[in-house]
């Protein structure tokens, strides 16, 4: 099922508050839909709201919520205050956009951060579609859009760098979307999901990732926060590896995590809009399955190609690097 227009719809976005969720509001808003976003920092979803709302065409209503997704009765209670506010029984749309990273190793990361971070990621995409179904089948043409990412078909980002946490729940959230095709097709034909699969996107996720764990901005944590985000034994590895210098000092760690997180966003290959542009591009073509950036279509096509060369990364990236530019 294609999708002609977004105007005069109403979609769902959650991870309103930056990033690639920020973006999608604002698109879809120009487009003419209206749309209920949510996000756990509520001064940031308000601030998307309010400034989308502000320019959007005279029809469209856009209203910012706070909720923390891998909480089902606030979800719950998103469904109820969106369904008020904007009148209406149904939601033709809607993005689980939300994500965090953390727990990076099964072995060594706190238990609850690994927990928290696979919460956010997977059972917050399943909770909005448990949620949201029913809406989304209630219009009739729905399209329930779920952000996995590279890490949901590669399952860590090099040598020495497990992410353990976030991979296992994007591969949770790529084999669920997948299952649903069948599913809806059988049982609900009015819907159809659609699993975005991003590379490197320029987001705040570092930043967005500690201050769900209750830590501070980055340029103000403390220094117990500050070896709490890179311990000792860490510090040890990037000295040993050269990425650090010997002597290093707690501020100079600090402001490596502020330089990072800039990094990451300003730095990326593709940005937040740009992401945003080829998700609701892809949404409208009826595509179910959306690779977004150079970097996930190449580590896609190698992992298919030779699966079990995954982890073997001398023999992965020598691949990667063979394979040609798609323009």
């Amino acid at each position: 099922m294609t999708v002609d227009s977004f105007a005069g719809k109403l979609a769902v976005v959650t991870g309103g508050g930056s990033g690639m969720g920020r973006e999608l509001v604002r698109q879809l808003a120009a487009q003419g839909c209206s749309v209920a976003t949510c996000d756990v920092n509520a001064d940031a979803v308000a601030v998307t709201a309010a400034t989308t709302w502000a320019g959007a065409p005279r029809d469209v209503r856009v209203t910012g919520h706070a909720c923390d997704v891998s909480d089902e009765a606030q979800v719950l209670r998103f469904r109820d205050d969106l369904l008020e506010e904007h009148a209406s029984d149904h939601v033709d749309l809607v993005f689980s956009n939300a994500g965090i990273g953390g727990g990076e190793s099964f072995v060594r990361s706190p238990r609850e951060l690994w927990e928290r971070t696979f919460a956010v990621d997977w059972w917050g995409v399943y909770y909005c579609a448990r949620v949201f179904l029913p809406l989304l089948i209630a219009s009739g043409d729905g399209v329930l859009v779920n952000t996995s990412s590279v890490n949901g078909f590669w399952a860590a980002l090099g040598p020495g760098v497990p992410n353990s946490a976030y991979s296992t729940a994007k591969f949770a959230v790529r084999g669920f979307s997948e299952a649903l095709i069948e599913d809806l097709r059988s049982n609900a034909p009015g819907v159809r999901v659609v699993v975005v699969m991003p590379g490197h996107v320029g987001t705040d996720i570092l930043a967005n990732s500690l201050r769900a764990r209750g830590l501070p901005e980055l340029a103000h944590m403390s220094d117990a926060q500050v070896e709490e985000v890179i311990p000792r034994d860490a510090q040890a590895k990037l000295i040993e590896a050269g990425v650090l210098a010997k002597g290093v000092s707690i501020d100079d760690l600090r402001q490596m995590l502020v330089r990072a997180n800039a990094d990451f966003r300003d730095k990326a290959p593709v940005s937040a809009a740009e992401a945003a542009t080829v998700i609701l591009d892809g949404v409208r073509s009826g595509a179910w399955r959306i690779l977004v950036g150079e970097d996930a279509r190449k580590i896609d096509a190698a992992v298919r190609a030779k699966p079990e060369a995954a982890y073997d990364y001398a023999e992965l990236f020598s691949a990667l690097a063979e394979e040609p530019n798609v323009t």
